[in-house]
């Protein structure tokens, strides 16, 4: 007994520290807006690219939430349909940056190509952020696996969002 009450008087005055932010400043950042069907790449304190991205054609399709990446593929198998990376048929195009929406593992949810580039911009997926093929592929090298994501719906512009989720100081 002693020992319990021990353990919660120790618990009750030890300094709380919070948590460290789940974004840095200056650290790589996605921004997915929903209203705007936009991707923007933070890095650096700043906004560095701003580029059409195609959603969920519903709402609800596409997860919103502050998410993390965790898997990332060049020419991913697009296990649905059994289609091979690389096969002009792929509708997930020439990459893949997966990140943990609904507690998945980044294998279900991700920013990726296309083999149809005239849909990105669009409300069309069924859940993930299409880019243009080119686009994710210049992307693809400067977010790391960790790097985190945000994904709303918003009339705020990048850099508000931005700040607001401390990627900018």
């Amino acid at each position: 007994m002693k020992l319990l009450l021990s353990i919660l008087l120790a618990l009750t005055v030890s300094p709380v520290y919070p948590d460290a932010p789940a974004v840095k400043p200056g650290d790589p950042f996605l921004i997915v807006n929903k209203a705007t069907n936009k991707l923007a790449f933070i890095d650096d304190n700043a906004v560095q690219e701003v580029l059409p991205a195609g959603t969920g054609k519903s709402d609800e399709l596409t997860p919103e939430g502050l998410f993390t990446v965790k898997v990332k593929a060049v020419n991913p198998y697009y296990r649905k349909k059994n289609i091979p990376g690389g096969d002009p048929k792929n509708p997930l195009g020439t990459r893949w940056i997966g990140f943990d929406a609904k507690n998945t593992d980044g294998r279900i949810y991700g920013v990726h190509g296309t083999n149809q580039p005239w849909t990105v911009g669009k409300n069309i997926s069924a859940g993930c952020i299409r880019l243009k093929n080119a686009d994710v592929e210049r992307l693809y090298n400067k977010v790391p696996i960790g790097t985190k994501i945000l994904v709303t719906r918003s009339t705020k512009d990048f850099y508000t969002l931005a700040k607001q989720n401390g990627a900018i100081k």
